[in-house]
């Protein structure tokens, strides 16, 4: 464990972190598991975001058996939950590295011990080279790849080559980007720019491979999606022989691959790195770990639809949402409608609202069927409560705790200072610090 990790163990927690009940006295992150919190009976200050953790444990290993199942490795996208612990704890679980999207994210990872990243995001101009040369000379073990999707994106990450003051032998490794609908080289000529400027900067650069994001050029149409990414998996095929051509010896890369279309891309590409013999496909799948009632669920839901999950007779359905937000009832304003109290601050909303999933009364779980979230406000839910005897939470009252799931991880976690791992009697037994900035 690094010294960040272990430090970051000791450092303290009271309630002025939501979850945390009133009154507690200061109390170290790794105490947390010894309080015997439980949300749904009411122990912990309400809203507070949680994480199944044999659910998460069960979704890293089952995509860690579909990546080895097909000859790929991972690069977990940090930006997810930007927790230190969690990135370390993937690749000590065997995650090829991890994956960033920015200078602060990747000064975290580096702190963490997490030394092997893909910088999966053009970074700006010279200024911004110079920055991530000081991150690099602060950090000389790391082991980073960058992407460059023009010859001016080319120009910063020679800036940061040259600010990090590296030894002979060591030159910063790009990834030419290619793209659609977001960043990256757009035609053969783009490409055939960004690696003329690279060559242009001999020890100070190297090629080390091809990138893209297949996620971008998805639509509401499923044979257009599928045609495009198809499409974006032959250009980026096209783009790394022309790097190989350069660099005929050197081990190389070839990345793409969100939590949606992963399956495109193995098919896309794995047969590319495999018969070059000397490449690497790594998808970079972040919010898959913790997949969610929402986005994903329906994104898995499609990739079993056209059976893109061959895993040892696995499916995608066995992935399971491992993220829960609790909260209270607040008032019962008029019939049919609940307040509770959560809202924008505490939820993503961007992909989907929080669906309830159960609500909990002086111990005992009842189902939430027929609950819906209509809207939220900064910080209230407004639930829509059906009428009549045949609703099964036997209506909502004040005071009861109701528990939500949540699409779209990446825009929930991030609102978040700190995340509770549940154990399986639903009991806080760990806790994670995040790192938005």
């Amino acid at each position: 464990m690094s010294l960040f990790l272990d430090a970051l163990l000791d450092s303290s927690l009271d309630d002025s972190i939501r979850g945390v009940p009133p009154g507690t006295a200061p109390l170290r992150l790794r105490d947390v598991g010894a309080q015997g919190w439980r949300p749904a009976a009411g122990d912990m200050a309400l809203p507070v975001l949680t994480l199944d953790e044999d659910a998460f444990a069960a979704n890293r290993d089952l995509i860690l058996a579909y990546a080895r199942h097909h000859g790929v490795a991972l690069a977990p996208h940090a930006k997810t939950p930007m927790a230190p612990q969690i990135a370390s704890a993937l690749v000590e679980a065997g995650a090829w590295g991890a994956t960033v999207a920015n200078l602060q994210q990747a000064a975290v990872l580096l702190r963490a011990g997490v030394t092997r990243l893909i910088l999966g995001n053009e970074i700006g101009g010279i200024a911004s080279g110079r920055r991530l040369g000081a991150l690099l000379a602060a950090h000389p073990d790391a082991d980073l790849r960058a992407f460059a999707d023009s010859p001016a994106a080319v120009e910063t990450l020679a800036a940061a080559a040259q600010a990090a003051g590296r030894p002979p032998g060591r030159p910063l490794a790009v990834l030419i980007e290619v793209g659609a609908g977001r960043g990256g080289a757009r035609d053969r000529a783009a490409v055939d720019a960004i690696l003329a400027a690279v060559l242009r900067h001999p020890g100070l650069l190297v090629l080390d491979g091809v990138a893209t994001y297949e996620g971008a050029v998805a639509t509401s149409d499923p044979a257009e999606t599928a045609a495009n990414i198809a499409a974006l998996m032959d250009r980026t095929a096209e783009a790394f022989a022309l790097v190989r051509a350069l660099a005929p010896e050197r081990p190389l890369l070839l990345t793409a691959g969100g939590s949606a279309f992963f399956d495109m891309v193995v098919a896309g590409l794995a047969p590319v790195a495999k018969a070059d013999g000397n490449a690497t496909l790594v998808l970079r799948s972040g919010a898959i770990f913790f997949h969610d009632h929402g986005i994903y669920e329906r994104a898995l839901g499609a990739l079993d639809a056209r059976r893109g999950f061959a895993c040892g007779g696995a499916t995608a359905a066995d992935f399971r949402p491992a993220l829960r937000l609790w909260a209270e009832v607040l008032t019962r304003p008029e019939p049919g409608l609940a307040i509770c109290g959560f809202g924008m601050r505490d939820s993503s909303f961007d992909q989907d609202l929080p669906r309830p999933l159960r609500i909990h009364r002086d111990g005992v779980a009842l189902s939430a069927d027929g609950l819906r979230v209509t809207r939220l406000n900064d910080q209230h839910a407004f639930i829509a409560v059906p009428a009549g005897p045949d609703f099964a939470g036997h209506d909502l009252a004040v005071g009861d705790i109701v528990e939500f799931g949540i699409s779209h991880p990446c825009t929930c976690i991030d609102r978040w200072r700190v995340l509770f791992g549940l154990g399986a009697d639903g009991r806080v037994r760990s806790a994670y610090r995040t790192f938005f900035g």
